[in-house]
């Protein structure tokens, strides 16, 4: 396999990203017990989720052009460090009091203005750093490490619930930015920061993107096929925990989360030692598929072991999907265009989530309320659905030969 060198500073980087998703877990995980216990509503909750994820998702798009144009380490440690502000301002209400709904939505939302500045840098310093051998292994690291935030943060979080208070849980995630700061740091000390290149347009630089994902057709039919999954696993995302809460405690719900995400774990852990080689597009549409059965299962039945042992099956399916995903793209991307392409391919594949965050919980809250279960089932109802679709639509990957050839060219190329 072909090195450079540079997997030990990808190390030291991904360590940094390890740790932020621990913390944004530990917060997540309690804002959502705070919220659910305060409102006992799926929707009041999906309506955080939807506030912090939206500035995200709209500023993808320039963040990935300024990730081409400036110095992607310093644009991540500019992201990292200051989104710890909005979580700063949720504490300070809590500590002066109860934070309200409005207040808690404001501070997610002042983090992830700031944290859209990092996700297209990042997956554009993994370009940066290693080789296309070495592309896989470290797409299973990454998953492995946005994992962590459903693997470790949920059972600490729920063990930390029962000593104290979402308070001390924000406190540590404050502190974690310190430490990803220092990473990124560090590494852009070893390979020096990217010398600016020609200053185009924003909107020249904006069209560019769009054009290099017009270019293969593949590229751009599977954006959009993932905009449909993530419309799904959305509502799944978003629902878990309210279908869970309806009949268990917060510290259930921890250890119920942690070890679905023991799925994620386990398959992370084999691509990152072994790494995909070929089928990337048939195990694309196998985990997909499969993840939307498993979604079914975990939503038909009230019983936390069945619950546990359908997310476990979910989680692990994830890492295949994002795996293949990742590399037929990345491949298929020049290296000088990563940035902005990344952006526009993350904001267009995650409104899904917008539409899921949005629907999901009211869905959730009106179904509950015309069977008369309560929103848990309202919840349960929903996740079945999409499970059902999810399947449905990852089929469609095998049937389109324009991302069949994506794969094809590829290896025609090498």
């Amino acid at each position: 396999m072909k090195t450079n060198g540079n997997f030990p500073k990808f190390l030291l980087l991904w360590s940094g990203e390890l740790i932020s998703s621990i913390g944004g877990g530990l917060t997540s995980f309690g804002l959502g017990v705070y919220i659910f216990q305060k409102t006992g509503s799926a929707a009041s909750m999906a309506l955080v989720t939807l506030l912090g994820f939206l500035p995200t998702l709209v500023l993808s798009v320039p963040a990935g052009v300024l990730a081409d144009r400036y110095d992607r380490r310093l644009l991540m440690m500019i992201g990292d460090g200051c989104s710890a502000l909005g979580i700063v301002y949720i504490l300070i209400c809590m500590l002066r009091g109860e934070a309200s709904l409005l207040q808690i939505c404001i501070g997610v939302s002042v983090s992830a203005i700031f944290s859209a500045l990092l996700e297209p840098s990042f997956r554009a310093t993994i370009t940066d750093l290693l080789t296309e051998d070495e592309y896989s292994k470290a797409s299973g690291l990454v998953s492995l490490a946005g994992s962590a935030r459903y693997l470790f943060s949920p059972v600490i979080a729920g063990f930390l619930l029962t000593v104290s208070d979402v308070k001390l849980l924000l406190a540590i995630d404050i502190c974690t930015f310190i430490l990803t700061v220092i990473s990124a740091a560090v590494v852009r000390k070893g390979i020096g920061s990217k010398k600016a290149g020609k200053k185009e347009g924003f909107l020249h630089s904006l069209k560019d993107g769009w054009n290099i994902l017009c270019a293969k057709k593949g590229i751009l039919k599977l954006v959009f096929v993932s905009s449909a999954i993530t419309l799904f696993m959305g509502a799944f995302q978003i629902l878990a925990e309210p279908l869970i809460l309806s009949f268990a405690d917060a510290k259930t719900l921890g250890i119920a989360e942690t070890v679905c995400a023991c799925g994620m774990l386990a398959s992370g852990i084999v691509l990152g030692v072994r790494g995909l080689k070929r089928n990337f597009t048939r195990i694309l549409s196998l985990s997909l598929m499969l993840s939307g059965v498993f979604m079914l299962g975990f939503g038909l039945f009230e019983n936390i072991f069945i619950i546990c042992f359908f997310g476990f099956l979910f989680f692990a399916s994830l890492p295949f999907a994002n795996n293949c995903l990742d590399y037929l793209m990345r491949t298929n991307i020049p290296d000088d265009a990563q940035g902005r392409a990344w952006g526009l391919i993350g904001f267009l594949s995650q409104l899904g989530y917008v539409a899921a965050y949005a629907v999901s919980g009211a869905a959730a809250d009106a179904l509950g309320k015309l069977g008369g279960r309560g929103v848990g089932r309202g919840a349960a109802a929903v996740v079945v659905i999409a499970g059902i679709c999810m399947a449905a639509v990852s089929a469609s990957i095998l049937l389109s030969k324009s991302i069949r050839e994506l794969e094809t060219q590829k290896i025609e190329g090498e």
